[in-house]
């Protein structure tokens, strides 16, 4: 069901985010193959699986730009991510400068590491 929510909002883009988002949705998909695609904070995004599972990546369109947000403050700034713009939760990037694979996987992986041990846990 919440397929059909992120299809809604890539589709509601101009052409050339559309097409650097639907990149990004698909490589995201294979980084993390058994999680939940979902909508979290009005944005497309990953979910560890299961009832409890917590937000590994979103991802969103603006005016200007796109972004990546690894749903912690501590994961961006562990992380160079020379060349691209950031903040303390995110990436910023266009889609004529798509983020690389080594800094995506680095992303994920960072975060990854970050939940297994035990962020967020109350």
């Amino acid at each position: 069901m919440t397929t059909v929510e992120v299809d809604a909002y890539i589709s509601a883009l101009p052409p050339n985010q559309r097409a650097t988002l639907t990149t990004l949705r698909a490589r995201l998909n294979t980084l993390l193959p058994d999680h939940l695609e979902v909508m979290s904070y009005a944005m497309p995004g990953f979910r560890q699986p299961g009832p409890k599972g917590k937000m590994v990546v979103g991802y969103a369109a603006f005016a200007k730009h796109l972004a990546l947000y690894p749903h912690s403050g501590t994961v961006i700034p562990l992380i160079d991510c020379t060349p691209f713009k950031t903040s303390k939760s995110g990436v910023l990037f266009t889609p004529d400068t798509p983020l690389p694979d080594a800094l995506l996987q680095r992303i994920i992986a960072t975060r990854q590491a970050e939940l297994a041990a035990g962020y967020g846990k109350r």
